[in-house]
């Protein structure tokens, strides 16, 4: 799955921590906030893909229609409210908004921004998605009708993700990052090095941003990314590294706050090598000893996932279908033999050294395939590298760091669905047709109960097929100076997509609170898609 990593510094409509005096009695209160990156993003281009470090940032500048709340469920954002119109039909309406142009938020700025994701030589991460738009309406300038080709309970959701914000109509041309209208306006970056932005007078919550700006700072290196923050050179990171979050709880001068969501597994080529052929990826599956990787990358900070990343609070989870790949050599090399390579074979993993996480999970999956006669060498480029490898599928099996899109099963589709257009997220080349229908039938189902069958149906067929070998959960951490306050870590599928919340104290208007006169959501959409009436 995301995430400048960690998926969107800011949620929707938060506003911004205070970094005071207390955070370090030498240092005086600031006015921009000081975040410690774990890379700097490859691109910022706002509908596509391109790790969780670019989302932190794009999350600053942009704003979708809808968004997340501090429980993940869904929000109002540039749409103040949103209704169903008949079977197929969403009616949104627009708040007062401006673009960091100036210019007003429009039906036709929304309309523009959807058919850009959904054209055909699209690159955007959520293009399958919204090419199931059949018509976009505009009656007036803030109210749009959009009308999809079947029923799709999960568009609100889909319209929250950090992948789909609103740009003004056009401003693409001869730029390639897009005029916003988030909180932040781009002001100042040193390629491979800084991004600096600054507060945007017009933003659309009153009072809002609290900062005058942040100065988000890349610290490949996780080790003087956490120095960095020990030292009091910055006042927030991301990714702090596993074996030092202990230290930062016992700090008095800082803080930990982490939440669960993100996992590790093990993605496929099924263009070329070995992992063609599904028993081999089901025998990978059942070779790796899933807690060594709890205890290596995380240092106890997370649980084995033994099938498809279906958390245990979700209604849709199974416990049965939940432990499918517990460990099971003599399982892994019959798989082998039915396969016709009974003595093994050897392969490449692609993962990264940037992150120890990452090259610890992949030391892990490879000394236990070689257990079972399966010859793993390890390609550990930087990060930038690993996304451009997997984006373009050069590598016969990866790791993979990721979380679900959202906290609906829906939120599954950008992992196991390999009809989808490529992407750093799941498996390259590998046709998982009936997966793609079950999502559509998902998706199309009010019905709670009958998308609760759908979808057990569905994760049935991903663990056989296996587009997707799950390997841990892991807590997600941040590292700050306890003068940062109102910081809030979103739950599951949400983590990388919204994972940062910023409160606002009592005598401002409440974080979470939605307009009390609107209609955001059908209750049918709300039991259907998972979110509380």
């Amino acid at each position: 799955m995301t995430m400048i990593s960690r998926r969107a510094l800011l949620a929707a409509g938060a506003s911004f921590p205070l970094v005071t005096a207390s955070a370090f009695s030498q240092i005086p209160a600031r006015k921009v906030l000081r975040f410690g990156l774990s890379s700097f993003p490859p691109s910022l281009q706002p509908w596509v893909h391109t790790g969780t470090a670019a989302l932190t940032v794009k999350l600053l500048i942009f704003r979708g229609l809808t968004g997340f709340d501090e429980k993940g469920e869904v929000r109002p954002e540039l749409a103040e409210s949103w209704t169903q119109d008949g079977p197929t039909g969403w009616i949104f309406k627009l708040r007062q908004a401006s673009f960091h142009n100036g210019k007003p938020v429009t039906a036709d700025d929304v309309k523009w921004t959807l058919e850009q994701i959904a054209a055909p030589n699209s690159t955007a991460f959520l293009r399958a998605e919204f090419g199931g738009i059949e018509t976009i309406e505009t009656p007036d300038p803030r109210t749009v009708r959009i009308v999809m080709k079947q029923p799709t309970v999960t568009l609100p959701i889909w319209l929250a993700s950090p992948h789909a914000p609103i740009i003004a109509k056009d401003s693409l041309e001869g730029r390639g990052l897009g005029v916003g209208a988030g909180p932040f306006v781009v002001k100042d970056q040193e390629r491979g090095v800084s991004i600096e932005v600054a507060a945007f007078d017009k933003y659309y919550k009153p009072g809002l941003p609290r900062l005058a700006g942040i100065k988000l700072t890349a610290y490949a290196d996780e080790n003087l990314r956490v120095a960095a923050l020990q030292a009091g050179d910055i006042d927030l990171i991301e990714y702090v590294p596993w074996q030092h979050m202990a230290a930062i709880e016992k700090d008095p001068r800082l803080k930990l706050d982490a939440a669960n969501g993100p996992f590790m597994g093990l993605n496929f080529n099924g263009t070329s090598g070995p992992f063609k052929d599904s028993r081999l990826r089901q025998a990978v599956g059942f070779a790796i000893r899933r807690e060594d990787i709890v205890q290596a990358a995380f240092f106890g900070r997370g649980t084995p996932l033994q099938g498809i990343p279906i958390p245990d609070t979700s209604p849709y989870y199974d416990a049965g279908r939940a432990k499918f790949w517990s460990y099971d050599p003599d399982r892994a090399r019959k798989l082998m033999a039915e396969a016709g390579v009974p003595k093994g074979f050897s392969c490449t993993l692609l993962s990264t050294a940037q992150y120890g996480m990452h090259k610890s999970t992949a030391e892990v999956v490879q000394a236990h395939l070689g257990e079972i006669g399966i010859d793993v060498k390890l390609n550990l480029p930087d990060w930038a590298s690993r996304v451009d490898l997997g984006g373009k599928g050069r590598y016969e099996f990866c790791v993979q760091g990721t979380t679900a899109d959202n906290n609906d099963p829906d939120g599954l589709a950008p992992l196991l669905d390999g009809e989808l257009p490529p992407n750093i997220s799941r498996s390259f080349g590998l046709p998982t047709p009936e997966l793609h229908a079950l999502f559509a039938k998902g998706r199309a189902e009010f019905d709670i109960a009958k998308r609760k069958a759908i979808y057990a149906e569905l994760e049935k067929l991903a663990l056989e097929q296996a587009p997707l070998v799950g390997l841990a959960w892991r807590s997600q951490g941040y590292g700050m100076v306890k003068g940062v306050t109102g910081f809030k870590a979103l739950p599951g599928g949400t983590n990388f997509s919204r994972p940062i919340r910023w409160k606002r104290p009592r005598w401002l208007e409440p974080c979470c609170a939605l307009p009390e006169s609107s209609s955001v959501i059908p209750d049918a959409a709300k039991r259907s898609s998972g979110i509380p009436s």
